[in-house]
């Protein structure tokens, strides 16, 4: 989920961008980047241990048959988009990008949406209800059949009162068997996360909220996770052997519905 909105504030989607090293930001979007990087270095890495991880995790769960995929706060188009990494292991894949930010839903459009197996729509996970009503209704996806949903680097754009918990169950509630979930969050492990959400969530028109292993993991109470479970990013079925860094900035997890 991404939000553009807030003059003079910066987006979300944008903020991700510029970490990621892309070109789709704007001077108040830097600048904040700026600020964040001085007080937690390691943001940009962390940035690309997740978008690594999304590589993965949409490459395994190709592998394990699905080929419907519901990528929800997809942000800005980058240089491996989920439509190409699922193709590429699932060919006809089938992918709906939502975003509730008007500019991430344009850019989408334009660069994303080439051909009929994909589809971009402005829907907010704050009301979970009507992004799955809108969803399913769309007609890219079939509801009959097993879907992929993703909400990475998303959730900790919710504050307690929007309520993520109740979001993932009513996502999970309306997918079919054999469906899986995907979730990366932000920690609260390293020393300056604290500091980095307060002026995050100062500077942006999104709320920055990092959480407890413990709260990350009551967002999947319930669900059977794939090997190797919640896990920091780095270590979910990585390429290469890698060790666990000692103070995470992420946390991720599939789940697969039975």
């Amino acid at each position: 989920m991404s939000n553009g909105g807030g003059l003079g504030l910066a987006g979300p989607a944008r903020i991700y961008d510029c970490l990621l090293g892309g070109k789709d930001n704007y001077a108040v979007d830097r600048e904040l980047v700026v600020e964040l990087l001085t007080i937690e270095p390691g943001l940009v890495d962390a940035a690309r241990a997740n978008r690594a991880f999304v590589r993965r995790a949409v490459r395994e769960l190709a592998g394990l048959g699905l080929r419907q995929f519901l990528d929800i706060g997809c942000g800005l188009p980058t240089t491996d988009n989920i439509h190409q990494i699922a193709s590429r292991h699932a060919p006809g894949a089938r992918v709906l990008y939502v975003d509730q930010d008007p500019l991430v839903l344009v850019h989408a459009r334009a660069l994303l949406v080439d051909d009929g197996d994909v589809a971009a729509l402005q829907a907010d996970l704050r009301k979970p209800e009507d992004l799955v009503a809108q969803s399913l209704d769309h007609g890219l996806l079939d509801p009959s059949e097993p879907v992929a949903v993703l909400l990475t680097s998303v959730l900790h754009h919710l504050t307690d009162a929007d309520d993520p918990w109740h979001a993932v169950r009513t996502l999970t509630a309306a997918l079919a068997p054999g469906s899986a979930l995907v979730i990366s969050h932000l920690t609260d492990a390293p020393s300056a996360s604290a500091e980095v959400a307060s002026r995050y969530t100062e500077g942006c028109s999104l709320p920055l909220i990092p959480r407890t292993p413990t709260a990350i993991a009551s967002l999947l109470d319930g669900l059977p996770l794939l090997a190797p479970g919640l896990v920091p990013v780095d270590t979910w079925r990585p390429e290469l052997p890698t060790t666990a860094p000692q103070t995470p900035h992420y946390l991720a997890a599939a789940a697969q519905l039975p």
